[in-house]
């Protein structure tokens, strides 16, 4: 039998990632301490496979039985087993921002700073993330998107290289995305805000859209950037790099940058890789945006 080991960053996704695998007819276990891996490998056993599809969600709650864990799947192994190790990530910022807005306090930081519980977090799981055979960034991923990945990977059998790639649009009066890997300006193109007719729209209507590609030099620019990415992605890959940010910026964030994101986007999704996008700054300039 297969275990499936769900573990990584607190905040990362865990649970709903293992809400998903529940509806997909797993049988799904949260928070067991390593130590019974064991014994509940046995009790599964004794089942006669009428439990062949197991999931185990394993992290830093369960204190310092988490240090049992290795010596644990290796026994595993001597029972005849096997496992893959599925591990969520996210940005030190973002697991911030959630645990923020839920009100929650991190495992390890009951009465500290929770940077100081994250550091300490990533310290812990270190071994862990590098023995993982999958590793999923959800930082600009919504539920939906973990699903998505999650049903490729485990129904539809699909590769997955641990890569993510998102695109961000954004304006540059608010900012680089402080994340990004790649930075590209398009402020060459022609701008659709000084079109009374285009203004009020953003780059994911045609009105924006049709105008922003209809010039050879945006069409030019599309060739070049696409060639580029495709060639990066498969080296990315090869430095084991599973989280890759693309930032697209013009000077709002709400036509040229948008229309150019869309369009690299869809370009990725017909080449198979697995891609997020988020337009950050499409509705800031909602009255007079560029």
């Amino acid at each position: 039998m297969n275990f499936i080991i769900v573990t990584g960053m607190s905040g990362a996704g865990k649970s709903s990632a293992i809400n998903f695998f529940e509806d997909m007819g797993y049988y799904c276990v949260d928070n067991l301490p390593p130590t019974l891996i064991k014994n509940f490998a046995q009790l599964i056993a004794a089942q006669q496979g009428k439990l062949d599809k197991v999931v185990l969600g394993i992290d830093i709650r369960g204190g310092s039985l988490f240090a049992d864990l290795f010596s644990s799947l290796n026994e595993l192994v001597e029972m005849g087993h096997t496992y893959e190790i599925l591990f969520f990530d996210c940005s030190d910022a973002e697991l911030i921002k959630r645990f923020k807005e839920t009100r929650r306090l991190h495992p390890l930081a009951r009465s500290e700073r929770i940077e100081e519980g994250i550091e300490k977090e990533r310290k812990i799981l270190s071994e862990i993330k590098e023995k993982a055979n999958h590793i999923i960034d959800t930082s600009y991923m919504l539920p939906k998107d973990t699903k998505e990945v999650l049903f490729k990977i485990y129904n539809e059998k699909k590769d997955f290289n641990s890569l993510m790639v998102t695109i961000v649009s954004f304006g540059f009066k608010y900012g680089i995305p402080i994340d990004a890997d790649l930075v590209f300006d398009v402020r060459f193109a022609p701008n659709p805000y000084y079109n009374p007719e285009m203004r009020p729209y953003t780059g994911n209507e045609a009105i924006v859209r049709d105008y922003v590609l209809s010039f050879d030099v945006t069409q030019k620019f599309l060739t070049k950037l696409e060639d580029m990415i495709d060639f990066l992605i498969p080296n990315y890959k090869q430095e084991g790099k599973n989280q890759v940010v693309i930032a697209i910026g013009c000077t709002g964030g709400k036509h040229r940058s948008v229309t150019i994101a869309n369009a690299l986007y869809e370009f990725l999704q017909k080449r198979g890789h697995t891609v997020l996008r988020q337009h950050r700054d499409i509705e800031k300039d909602s009255k007079r945006g560029k």
